[in-house]
């Protein structure tokens, strides 16, 4: 019979034994598999939101906190800065493109996000259906955003004060949706667009009251505007010694440097990801141990068969060839299960994140590292295997039938 097909049934001889190991190595395998599935994705979904980005510019605070909120949105900004200073970057030589964002609304919980058009362009995004906005109070919907809330264009809808739900509703200044956003997977997919004039409008509607503004109130009005950040690209490379430096000294503002702060963040998220890596090696030692013990309790009970094949003429090596074997089938079941559930639980921690309105993971990855969990699985079964299958290499048939 084909030692293949041998090792499989040997090996659910002892189901309570196979099902622990496989649960074991599976459970270790898995947890790597998780760890650099979100590692990968995390890392993408920071470059796929970061790309073309080489400055933010926002109130002083934390740098980290500034990229987090003007960048994915899932954190509050710092402050507001003065439209003229913003103004006054615009038109540095060593700036190619400045995005304004300005922030603090809402519409059940997606922030309500003042731009321009050169915000969409920046992320490649093209409409889904309707068009982009042309007048203030108009809007624009991520796919995210249009897919939870059922909006359409044409539909009216009233943002709400603050980046989460619950804030005092604008009433006096709805807002027209005039198109959504196809899905990009990316930050756009969960936000609102909106003319930097309409956040401004908004909000100097909601300061009029009943009583309305006059025209010095408007003009008195429209001197202190603000946005919440700027994001930049640099004309060249070399900005980057000098730009945030300067804005950082000369300035009211704060310059985040993208690379920098999200390095800091993957290297604060690494310390978590190594303590379940670590976890998983000591389930795959644990499960190591127990192959190792169950091979070798099976040596003892199978001498009888053991025995009877040597006498029938197979060779040591076939008999290693079968311990082998049997090693490498809890290998690649526990692979594949492994697999399996880290991909699994990756794919939930995305759609949690989704539902918290948070950054996007691109699902179904795959990437090269993930080889490296079959290769440590049939590393374990192979040291696991290699005494036991040594021991009968090296055992006398003699000695084998006096035993049965």
């Amino acid at each position: 019979m084909n030692t293949v097909v041998i090792a499989w049934r040997y090996l659910w001889s002892r189901p309570l034994s196979t099902v622990l190991n496989l649960f074991l190595l599976g459970l270790g395998l898995a947890s790597m598999t998780f760890v650099l599935l979100m590692n990968e994705r995390l890392q993408r979904a920071f470059d796929r939101d970061l790309a073309g980005i080489d400055v933010v510019i926002g109130a002083k605070g934390s740098p980290l906190q500034l990229i987090l909120a003007g960048v994915f949105h899932i954190d509050v900004p710092p402050g507001n800065i003065p439209l003229a200073e913003v103004r006054k970057l615009q038109a540095h030589p060593q700036v190619a493109q400045l995005i304004p964002l300005s922030l603090g609304d809402n519409f059940r919980g997606f922030r309500i996000v003042g731009t321009t058009a050169d915000y969409v362009q920046h992320y490649q995004a093209r409409l889904g259906v309707g068009a982009l906005w042309s007048a203030p109070l108009q809007a624009v919907a991520g796919a995210q955003v249009a897919d939870r809330t059922g909006l359409r264009p044409g539909d009216r809808f009233v943002g709400s004060h603050g980046l989460g739900g619950g804030g005092h509703a604008h009433e006096q200044a709805p807002y027209v949706l005039t198109g959504v956003l196809a899905p990009c997977g990316c930050v756009l997919d969960r936000l609102i667009l909106t003319s930097t004039e309409s956040v401004w409008q908004v909000h100097e509607e909601m300061h009029a009251g009943t009583d309305g503004l006059d025209a010095a109130d408007r003009e008195a009005l429209a001197a202190d505007r603000e946005v919440t950040i700027a994001l930049i690209r640099y004309n060249t490379p070399l900005a980057a010694v000098t730009f945030p430096r300067r804005v950082n000294a000369d300035t009211t503002m704060q310059a985040a440097a993208p690379a920098v702060e999200i390095t800091r963040l993957l290297g604060l998220l690494g310390v978590g990801a190594r303590v379940l890596e670590g976890v998983g090696l000591v389930l795959l030692l644990t499960a190591g141990l127990g192959v190792f013990m169950a091979l070798w309790s099976a040596i003892r009970e199978r001498r009888s068969d053991l025995a009877l094949l040597r006498m029938l003429g197979a060779p040591p090596g076939r008999l290693v060839a079968l311990l082998l074997a049997e090693a490498l089938w809890l290998a690649v079941l526990a692979t594949v299960a492994g697999i399996a559930a880290g991909q699994a639980l990756a794919t939930l921690v995305g759609y949690a994140l989704q539902a918290e309105r948070s950054i996007t993971l691109a699902a179904g990855l795959w990437p090269p590292q993930l080889a490296a969990v079959p290769a440590l699985a049939l590393l374990v079964a192979v040291l696991a295997a290699l005494l036991p299958a040594w021991s009968v290499y090296r055992a006398d048939v003699a000695l084998l039938s006096d035993e049965r």
